[in-house]
């Protein structure tokens, strides 16, 4: 099934995912689940976002294969090389460059409207995604101390934007909605957009120690 259309059922949503310590998938993951997503009202953009999230991790617990974004990951998820902070920002940008760009499809989609008619929500969930680089950033990134023995790891995340990701996701996503009367292109255009998004994950990832 096209991966513009995938989704899993409410349940699937609900049930909470628990990864040993360490474990570089589980590090977004508690990040994320700490910010309170299951309060997002049903239909919002805030709320589909959840849903491609989820269905992503539900494909990899069911064994079926994830999204081009989300590969590095898996196949990263024990190296000890990586920091948790890498892990975190990693999978924030598969949440931001994949995840949010389908979710507006989605959303246009049920509403029958263009991306230009979700900005306002657009904008708040920004906001939370910049609520939650903050957390990353002051729970896991190293203190000054050891930063100064880890400047790999310093160039390397400030190498990464938030509002670049969101400005390129927004633009993603409306080039998606003009998309929806071919849908061979827009299949081709979701999975090169994919696999753009696992390119700049694997570059997170890079060992730093």
């Amino acid at each position: 099934m096209a991966q513009i259309e995938q989704f899993a059922e409410p349940a699937v949503l609900a049930r909470p995912h628990r990864w040993p310590p360490g474990d570089g998938v589980g590090v977004f993951h508690d990040v994320r689940q700490a910010m309170g997503w299951r309060a997002a009202p049903a239909g919002t953009l805030e709320a589909r976002l959840a849903e491609r999230y989820l269905s992503a991790l539900a494909a990899a617990d069911a064994g079926r294969q994830a999204p081009e974004c989300r590969r590095p990951l898996f196949r990263y998820r024990c190296h000890t090389g990586v920091r948790p902070v890498q892990f975190a920002l990693a999978g924030l940008h598969a949440h931001i460059a994949h995840d949010l760009v389908l979710a507006v499809v989605d959303t246009c989609r049920a509403r029958d409207c263009e991306p230009a008619a979700l900005e306002g929500e657009f904008e708040r969930v920004g906001d939370l995604l910049a609520l939650l680089e903050e957390r990353i950033h002051d729970e896991l990134m190293p203190g000054p101390d050891l930063l100064r023995i880890a400047d790999p790891l310093t160039h390397l995340v400030s190498t990464w934007s938030l509002e670049r990701a969101r400005e390129a996701a927004w633009t993603a996503a409306r080039v998606l909605r003009q998309l929806r009367g071919f849908p061979a292109a827009a299949e081709e255009f979701a999975e090169r957009n994919d696999a753009g998004a696992g390119l700049v994950v694997r570059f997170l990832l890079t060992p730093c120690r």
